[in-house]
């Protein structure tokens, strides 16, 4: 679903709020409101008023006060006020809150595949009022000059209910193609209850009505047309009577709806995928129907999942860190589109606004931490498409792919191999990734932050062909349906897990060998962060390929590959002792941005993952002990001493270095720029010590607080300065899911990672940190840029 963005408009001293789309062109998304007995109309949504003039023969466009707004993962309130004229009766003006809902719903993967969402605007006071909202053609198209075809239709059911539909689509659709980020196929679906009024029409000439009358005829001008050729708009009207009623609201809700939502080159060859909603409603008019009166469930599914994560969140890192990952968690999912079949789900992920790619592995990467905390069969499903995709041959790589299409929705491939160049970055991410998922369904972590698992179940899907994580055996919880069973634990989760790594255990083996053979000394090549160019020997590239074989020791063990997890352990071990020896500065204070880079220094953000994957807690693996099925809790006493896989040393190292080279709004990704990456940021800052994650979080915050822009949350930007944006431009990407690192690590490891980082709160020494400074103030003046070649 498309992200909103508030405009701040300084000359005329309002508020305006507009609905945006990923890309940063504003949608068609109008709303007025009027007060009968009054002459005046106020606009609460977009710019309606630009339609209107200055007024009309008896009315005038006047402006609410605005008076705040509220948001948490799934929900934004707009709120406003109108000071009604005296007529008489003593009103004291009218309260209106524009609420949006997309409901995230980790409890009900069912509802969280429903490409659609809630607008409710409620009136409090005690007169009169009456409420516009309309849309446009901007919703399906990319392209103004875009021809529209559309219809009306109402339906009545039992009880007196019933709903209003006007749906629109391009005239020729242009199937599986973007213009400017935005799909040119499939319908749009604006939903209201039978009491209001409608109107299909030129947009100015409804709002015109509306604002002489107060109401819309109940009419559909049938005379298809361009976006923006006499602008149709479609639009809904409500009128209150709040002399009786002192709190009254409507409904409406909007879907995107599209099939087939990708092409993608499954095993079975090119497929137009479905939508995962197909498996369980027969009709799109079921669907709308299912979800306008599902409202309640979603809505309260969705409220405890923002109220968990809220309390989380708090308790992880203050009211600063409540703000951002509530503001991130749309973001993600905004970026997502659930298809395939309950038996064998799957989740397609488009790289928003940096280059359009499909399934890219480093955009999964960043953001598996959001995935990790709110659901990980969800990660299961992102992995999916990249697994049966590489395990049927179409890709001819020994390493794992960059992507699944160099531009979403067609996942057609690189049969030639030749996708972005990033061997090392996608192996070691893939890997990381797929011990997470298996340490998520071992470890016994307890309740979730929300009710997803309260379905204690050792149910399996028992047909082999079918997906581990199989969304067929859907129950009941409290009331609500279609929730799905319990993640993991106990027998089930090992058996899930060994069922999803023996299917595609050679690939796993074959990434790793990759990693053996070209981590340590990592070829000229680029990682994650490509936009800054290509470098041979990266200290935190090696890193993470130095992680993944690690982590290809525990993959191992979950299917009982005893000799090949200890095989791959040694050479883990033994890399990761040359990396120390290759990657950290002469002085011992910073790790080096390359081996051979001397006065250089970067952000080792791939050391998180040494934690998520519980290798700092001792020298031998913890995951051995759940996949032996016991589920003791890890004995730290008896692991203290141990410097885990990664040396603490380096922990520490790196969390002074991060204090001392910390800028105005934040962590620099390396010492070439002054920009950042904040995913990064969260990953590098989950491992340091209380003050320098405290610190980074507040000089996130401090960007996000005190920089302006009408565009979705950036995860790149400058750390000092007026905080802007350097270029390439990243807005609503996915990759804001690495905001959860902090909550995701608190999780892991039985929920022990955390207590094995105690260690970060020793204090170093004041000459150390001493030593840290002074070399952070000359700028390396002595061996800044010199490289040297010679290991």
């Amino acid at each position: 679903m498309e992200q909103m963005a508030n405009v701040l408009d300084w000359g005329r001293g309002i508020q305006e709020f507009h609905v945006k789309s990923s890309a940063g062109a504003t949608l068609g998304f109008s709303a007025l409101a009027a007060v009968p007995g009054s002459d005046k109309v106020y606009p609460l949504l977009g710019r309606p008023h630009d339609s209107l003039g200055t007024g009309g023969q008896n009315f005038n466009v006047s402006f609410p006060a605005y008076t705040g707004a509220q948001y948490d993962a799934s929900t934004t309130n707009l709120t406003y006020f109108i000071p009604t004229p005296d007529l008489g009766n003593n009103t004291k003006g009218i309260d209106i809150t524009l609420s949006f809902l997309s409901p995230i719903t980790p409890t009900s993967t069912f509802r969280q595949a429903i490409p659609a969402s809630y607008l409710t605007v409620t009136v409090t006071g005690d007169t009169y009022v009456d409420i516009y909202v309309d849309v446009n053609g901007q919703w399906v198209s990319g392209d103004r000059g875009s021809q529209l075809t559309w219809e009306f239709y109402q339906e009545k059911y039992q009880k007196g209910r019933g709903l209003k539909t006007m749906t629109f689509r391009r005239d020729t659709e242009q199937l599986l193609t973007e213009i400017n980020d935005r799909s040119e196929w499939g319908s749009f679906y604006f939903t209201a209850p039978l009491d209001v009024h409608h109107e299909i029409g030129t947009s100015s000439m409804l709002r015109h009505r509306f604002a002489s009358s107060g109401a819309l005829k109940n009419h559909v001008d049938y005379n298809f047309r361009g976006i923006m050729e006499e602008e149709p708009a479609f639009a809904f009207s409500k009128s209150f009577n709040l002399k009786s009623k002192k709190t009254d609201s409507v409904m409406f809700t909007m879907a995107h709806i599209q099939d087939p939502v990708v092409q993608y080159a499954a095993a079975r060859g090119l497929t137009l995928m479905k939508p995962l909603w197909q498996g369980y409603f027969a009709s799109t008019e079921d669907l709308l129907k299912f979800h306008y009166f599902d409202f309640n469930n979603a809505a309260k599914l969705a409220a405890n999942y923002s109220s968990s994560l809220g309390k989380d969140a708090f308790a992880s890192g203050a009211e600063d860190y409540q703000d951002i990952v509530a503001l991130s968690a749309r973001q993600v999912l905004g970026s997502t589109s659930f298809s395939g079949t309950p038996e064998s789900p799957i989740l397609f992920l488009k790289e928003i606004s940096s280059n359009g790619n499909f399934q890219t592995i480093d955009v999964i990467f960043p953001s598996f931490p959001f995935f990790l905390y709110t659901n990980p069969r969800w990660l299961a499903y992102l992995l999916e498409p990249l697994i049966e995709h590489m395990l049927s041959g179409q890709y001819p790589n020994d390493y794992a792919m960059h992507d699944l299409g160099t531009h979403f929705p067609n996942a057609t491939g690189h049969a030639d191999g030749n996708d972005e160049y990033m061997p090392v970055e996608e192996c070691g991410d893939i890997l990381i990734m797929g011990l997470a998922l298996v340490n998520s369904l071992i470890y016994d972590t307890g309740p979730a932050p929300t009710v997803w698992a309260t379905r204690d179940s050792d149910w399996m899907d028992p047909v082999p062909e079918n997906s581990a994580f199989a969304l067929t055996n859907l129950g009941e919880v409290d009331g609500i349906d279609f929730i799905d069973d319990s993640w993991g634990g106990s027998t089930k989760g090992l058996k899930q897990a060994q069922k999803w790594v023996e299917r595609s255990y050679p690939l796993w083996k074959q990434w790793t060998g990759y990693l053996i053979e070209f981590s340590l000394r990592p070829g000229n090549q680029l990682s994650t962060d490509d936009f800054a160019g290509w470098l041979a020997l990266q200290t935190n590239l090696a890193l993470k390929g130095i992680i993944g074989i690690k982590a290809m020791s525990d993959i191992a063990k979950t299917i009982n590959y005893t000799s090949e997890a200890k095989r791959y352990d040694a050479i883990a071990s033994e890399y990761i002792s040359k990396w120390e020896e290759y990657g950290i500065s002469r002085d011992g204070t910073h790790a080096k941005l390359a081996y051979n880079w001397y006065g250089s220094w970067t952000t080792i953000y791939n050391l998180f993952a040494d934690s998520l994957l519980c290798f700092h807690l001792k020298g031998a693996s913890p995951a051995l002990a759940p996949l032996a099925l016991e589920q003791k809790p890890l004995d730290l006493s008896k692991t203290s001493k141990s410097s885990g896989f990664v040396p603490h040393h380096i922990y520490k190292m790196q969390s002074d270095w991060y204090h001392a080279v910390r800028q105005k709004f934040g962590l620099p990704l390396d010492n070439r720029h002054l920009y950042t990456k904040s995913d990064w940021e969260f990953f590098a800052a989950a491992v340091t010590s209380q003050e320098t994650r405290t610190e980074i979080l507040e000089s996130v915050a401090k960007w996000v607080n005190e920089t302006s822009t009408d565009r979705p949350f950036s995860d790149l930007y400058e750390t000092e300065g007026e905080g802007g944006f350097p270029g390439p431009n990243f807005f609503a990407r996915p990759v804001v899911g690495g905001h959860f690192a902090f909550l995701t690590l608190e999780r892991a490891c039985g929920g022990k990672a955390m207590e094995g980082l105690r260690f970060l709160e020793e204090r170093s020494t004041p000459e150390r940190l001493q030593l840290v400074q002074d070399i952070v103030s000359k700028g390396f003046s002595d061996e800044m840029n010199t490289h040297e070649y010679d290991l």
